[in-house]
């Protein structure tokens, strides 16, 4: 929400969605419609995505990422080759309990609204499909990680799901969005750029 309206002062544009919200701490690719083109958004959000993560373990957070509240912080009892294995062992289809601190709501009710007030209510399960991943490099505690997967996946939930099943903590530490259906981040410009270019008189 903060770069649609960011970008709505700069292209003097009112109509203008996203496809699909990044936490506050992510950076990448996030496609933007303008004008008539906001009829696209539901149809580029249904694609997959594709992110880079980095899994630190031996803490967990009350946002699932190091922008949260420390929890609890725990020496890694556990091998490089067992954290692999573990990784690997979550591609294909998977159920997945949306985090408290997300967008989605609950009678009407943002659950992130929610969940700053302290209250946390049942969310169900939802299927979610990872199609690939990746482990990029490892230095314990940490393990970075490409995700390739389906829409309404949350990669923090992905990396402390993945922490829980070797009994271990762990939350996110970073997250970059680097595909967004058919985008990349050879598609994309930065706030900066397009500012750039408008001052420049560039369409």
């Amino acid at each position: 929400h903060d770069v649609v309206a960011k970008l709505r002062g700069i292209l003097k544009q009112k109509k203008i969605g996203h496809t699909g919200t990044l936490d506050p701490q992510a950076q990448g690719v996030l496609p933007v419609c303008l004008g008539k083109g906001t009829k696209l958004c539901d149809l580029l959000a249904d694609h997959d995505k594709e992110y880079e993560a980095v899994l630190r373990l031996g803490i967990t957070t009350d946002t699932q990422d190091m922008e949260g509240t420390i929890l609890k912080e725990l020496s890694v009892q556990v091998s490089e080759e067992e954290v692999r294995t573990c990784i690997l062992s979550f591609q294909g289809e998977q159920q997945q309990v949306p985090p408290m601190y997300s967008a989605l709501k609950v009678n009407g009710k943002k659950l992130y609204e929610l969940a700053r007030e302290g209250k946390v209510v049942e969310r169900k399960a939802r299927p979610v499909t990872f199609h690939n991943i990746e482990v990029l490099w490892m230095e314990l505690p940490k393990v970075k990680i490409r995700v390739q997967c389906s829409k309404g996946t949350y990669i923090r939930t992905l990396l402390e799901d993945i922490a829980a099943a070797m009994g271990q903590k762990g939350t996110m530490s970073a997250l970059r969005r680097t595909t967004a259906g058919v985008y990349t981040e050879a598609d994309a410009h930065t706030l900066e750029e397009i500012l750039a270019a408008k001052e420049q008189g560039l369409p």
